[in-house]
């Protein structure tokens, strides 16, 4: 973005950029200086596609730069508009929480399709490291008859996921708590659950090799990473089984099979659904 005589239009600036993207392997490159570009002239992205030919202002220009440079450092497009969708929710997202993903909506959509004939009924459910809060906010959006709550180890998440859910406008109860002491969680909610739906953290310090630094750079390493993760998992199961509880789990694609195998020791009925992309991806215990 050098040459101070340089006129720039969206459309040069969104060609320039996209360039810089792909030399220093940004994901989705065109995307992000669409979505950043349009954070900056606050419009819809889409309608950046009727205003190629108008110029760019110093103050625009004064925007964008700082945000090129955020993006071109591999921090999400997400941490710098602030916001993710997450099915009919907007979540407000930082550092301190994980970025919703595309699969986790897939999950959420399996669980209301199983219970769509319950929309009505006073159901109880919890998520398991609600981190933003994203799960029990998009359920509590549709179904509100239903008492929906999640839970964090992370305090600032759990603030976090207590705004979202002030910003949509739902009642969702958010309390800090530990996926390996869940025996303890009667005495703090006491609530019988009726539902159990969690994200844990499944990915162990091996493979952060494998991901891009987009993620391991800047999302929190205690939502993504877990020395052990089937630890996590067999306290969710087991801590469903003892409330007999729907189960909906999402893992990890390479040892999803592991989980089902675990799952079914108490939950002979489960089933492993794959992703959009075919990855085995979600062990699911439905109501019988």
């Amino acid at each position: 973005m050098s040459g101070s005589d340089q006129v720039w239009t969206v459309l040069s600036m969104l060609e320039w950029a996209t360039d810089y993207f792909k030399k220093r392997n940004v994901p989705d490159p065109r995307l992000s200086i669409e979505w950043i570009v349009a954070e900056a002239l606050g419009c819809k992205r889409l309608d950046l596609y009727l205003q190629f030919e108008r110029p760019l202002s110093s103050k625009e220009l004064n925007k964008i730069r700082p945000l090129v440079k955020r993006r071109a450092a591999y921090e999400p497009l997400q941490y710098i508009t602030g916001t993710a969708q997450f099915m009919d929710a907007t979540i407000s997202v930082n550092p301190d929480v994980l970025i919703p993903r595309i699969e986790t909506e897939q999950l959420v959509d399996l669980l209301l399709e199983h219970f769509n004939d319950k929309k009505k009924e006073n159901l109880n459910l919890l998520d398991i490291g609600t981190g933003s809060g994203c799960i029990p906010i998009a359920i509590k959006q549709k179904n509100p008859q239903w008492y929906c709550a999640g839970f964090d180890l992370s305090e600032n998440a759990v603030q976090q996921a207590q705004k979202n859910a002030e910003l949509n406008e739902v009642d969702v109860d958010f309390f800090q708590g530990n996926i390996l002491e869940l025996d303890t969680l009667h005495d703090t909610r006491q609530k019988s659950w009726d539902i159990i739906i969690s994200n844990p953290p499944y990915i162990t310090e091996n493979e952060k090799s494998e991901m891009h630094k987009q993620v391991t750079e800047h999302e929190p390493s205690l939502a993504l990473f877990h020395e052990k993760p089937m630890t996590l998992y067999s306290s969710i199961i087991s801590f469903a089984a003892s409330q007999n509880a729907a189960l909906y789990l999402e893992c990890n694609d390479k040892t999803a099979e592991n989980v089902l195998q675990r799952t079914r020791g108490q939950f002979p009925h489960s089933r492993l659904f794959k992703d959009l992309d075919g990855n085995p991806r979600f062990v699911v215990s439905p109501p019988q």
